[in-house]
């Protein structure tokens, strides 16, 4: 493959998620919807917490934060491949790759703590009802909501470092959508079976023990849950859990499937497409699934429609 005439030799060449053809132009256009989507669910869940003194919840500050990282998710991932796509150029240079990996890294690893935050905040709601104002006290929350950006700021920022450290003196070509770390690992030309290790090490830090804490979390919520004596109690807890653990399957699941792997194994379409559905499908999802699952969110919804219109 050339290089494209407006890149450099280092540059790095991202060969994208879609060809020019016109099946895959319409599903670009699909992808920007949901981005545009996304962006406008997110941003209307925000202020929907931030209006409604209804939902000025520890439960809910922990959603603003989840849908202001999908908001920066997408928006690190979607503008660049669209905006590859529409000028025909595919390159990437190693400051705006590193930036990518840096926030990627940072926003998901976030998410994965703040979701398991979130199962904290229900396994005490549901477990200890009469105490969970002293339990989940605002300042609980602020350590739990700082921390998850810290430790996954402190993680983007140690693999982007690393991974632009090694040489590239081969093919500079990733065959994926967007700077992601296992691919451009698999086209490093030194040893990096020790930054290997290291990264393993990051996704049981970064996805196993916070999965182990949902888990658990979900594991003494269900053994509470049906030793509840009333039917319409049991209904809502069942209600407000099960949209927590349709996006912690969503996320989880595709996320371990990428990083979670050895460098042996040779990327594929598959893999693109897994990348798309935690990079793009999921943050349009979250809002989606928490609003229509939620009587908070859709009465605060429905009032601030009457205000407006």
């Amino acid at each position: 493959m050339k290089t494209p005439s407006n890149s450099t030799e280092a540059d790095f060449i991202l060969l994208g998620l879609f060809s020019h053809t016109h099946a895959h132009s319409l599903l670009l256009s699909v992808v920007l919807v949901i981005f545009t989507a996304s962006l406008m669910g997110n941003t209307l869940m925000i202020l929907l917490i931030c209006r409604d003194p209804r939902l000025h919840t520890p439960m809910y500050f922990l959603l603003s934060q989840l849908s202001l990282m999908d908001m920066m998710l997408v928006s690190t991932i979607v503008p660049k491949m669209a905006a590859n796509y529409l000028t025909s150029t595919r390159s990437i240079s190693p400051a705006g790759c590193g930036s990518q990996i840096f926030l990627f890294l940072t926003l998901a690893g976030g998410e994965c703590f703040l979701l398991a935050a979130m199962s904290y905040d229900r396994y005490v709601a549901i477990c200890f009802p009469l105490r969970y104002h002293v339990l989940m006290n605002p300042k609980l929350c602020a350590y739990l909501t700082v921390g998850s950006w810290l430790l996954g700021a402190a993680d983007g920022l140690m693999q982007a470092g690393t991974i632009l450290s090694f040489p590239f003196c081969h093919s500079r070509t990733i065959n994926h959508f967007f700077c992601e770390a296992p691919s451009l690992v698999r086209l490093a030309c030194a040893d990096t079976k020790v930054f290997e290790f290291f990264m393993y090490i990051c996704c049981i830090l970064m996805l196993l023990i916070p999965l182990s804490l949902v888990l658990a979390s979900y594991s003494l919520i269900l053994a509470t849950v049906l030793r509840m004596r009333s039917s319409a109690a049991r209904k809502k807890a069942f209600t407000t859990c099960s949209s927590h653990l349709a996006v912690v399957g969503l996320f989880y699941g595709a996320i371990i499937f990428i990083y979670m792997r050895p460098k042996s194994h040779q990327p594929g379409k598959s893999d693109k497409v897994v990348s798309a559905f935690y990079t793009i499908f999921t943050p349009v999802l979250n809002p989606l699934i928490y609003s229509v699952r939620n009587k908070e969110v859709k009465g605060a919804l429905r009032k601030w429609l009457q205000k407006t219109v």
